[in-house]
């Protein structure tokens, strides 16, 4: 069942809204695509309504499946300014992903809102067994890296690039149950319906 995780403040981060992304974030959800320094690090690029219609369905199926967690960040107000995601890989592994919009870069959203998601994969939900999350990102996607170590996730090896798909070198880190959380644990609300 599709979950909320609200996170309070934390210094300079504002209070974040985790929540399943909906219809009606498609205007939010391809302004960001637009975005050329988005565009450079994500493998997939949205370039219109289809293209973002069909990326909100895969997000719906994801936890009617429970394979892919999917969250749009939200900040003041319920626009979303990111996205989250723990992806199911294997037993007892999920795939931790995650971009934010150019107003919300330098604000520390991208470090909360990975954070709460992980604490949430680890320790508090229990529809899949997730024992180790996994975060890759391109080599030379510093901010990311920094994101993810701020975030509990060690490097834990460097990955070679595989054209065409993956055409830039990478790093994989990696966080486990037993790694201390930067900010403060998310309170859980679970929806009585899913939005549609």
């Amino acid at each position: 069942m599709p979950v909320i995780l609200s996170v309070p403040p934390a210094g300079a981060v504002p209070a974040l809204r985790l929540r399943p992304w909906r219809p009606d974030d498609l205007p939010a959800l391809l302004a960001a695509h637009r975005d050329p320094a988005l565009r450079r690090w994500l493998a997939t690029s949205l370039t219109g309504d289809a293209d973002g219609r069909r990326w909100l369905e895969v997000q719906v199926a994801g936890w009617a499946t429970a394979t892919r967690f999917s969250f749009a960040v939200t900040t003041e107000t319920d626009d979303p300014v990111g996205h989250v995601v723990v992806k199911v890989a294997g037993p007892g592994t999920a795939e931790v992903g995650y971009w934010t919009a150019a107003q919300a870069r330098g604000r520390g959203i991208a470090a909360g809102a990975v954070d709460a998601v992980s604490q949430w994969a680890l320790d508090v939900q229990r529809t899949v067994a997730v024992s180790r999350l996994e975060l890759v990102h391109a080599a030379g996607n510093e901010p990311s890296c920094r994101v993810a170590l701020r975030c509990g996730y060690a490097l834990d090896d460097p990955l070679p690039a595989v054209p065409p798909a993956f055409p830039d070198a990478g790093h994989r880190h990696v966080r486990t149950a037993d790694v201390a959380c930067i900010g403060p644990a998310p309170e859980v609300s679970k929806l009585s319906h899913f939005p549609s």
